[in-house]
């Protein structure tokens, strides 16, 4: 039951998610070009600069829990079962679309949105091997 929901809502979970990280939030075209490449410098500037928590839970634990369900694309693609394979694919994925914020300037080449991102993928696919066992060991 859930892998005929997650096959059918996981393309337009994809295109809702696009749509925030180039139109979403108010956000609107840069004058420049951003990239960010050290490792958690912007997300520790941003904590530190941010008053409310609300804002920063919502950025920083945001960027990870948008993206545990692309943990789950094995059930799509049976490729994507391996670990590190998912993690490549995932990769180069959210390279070119952050790649695609910075030359469209609707948002910024930032490091820390690739390894916030990656690790909801991450968590994303240790709940989805974790379900997949537990469901395997019940029905035995």
């Amino acid at each position: 039951m859930f892998q005929k929901f997650y096959k059918i809502t996981i393309p337009f979970y994809t295109i809702f998610l696009l749509y925030l990280m180039f139109f979403g939030f108010g956000r609107s075209q840069y004058d420049i070009n951003i990239v960010r490449l050290s490792p958690l410098i912007s997300t520790f500037s941003f904590v530190k600069e941010t008053i409310l928590w609300k804002t920063i839970i919502t950025n920083v634990f945001g960027n990870i829990i948008m993206f545990t369900p692309f943990g789950f694309l094995g059930i799509v693609f049976p490729k994507l079962n391996d670990f590190k394979t998912l993690i490549i694919n995932f990769l180069s994925a959210i390279i070119i679309i952050e790649s695609l914020q910075y030359f469209t300037r609707l948002g910024v080449f930032d490091i820390d949105d690739i390894i916030l991102n990656t690790i909801g993928v991450a968590i994303g696919f240790r709940f989805y091997k974790f379900f997949k066992f537990n469901n395997l060991s019940t029905n035995n």
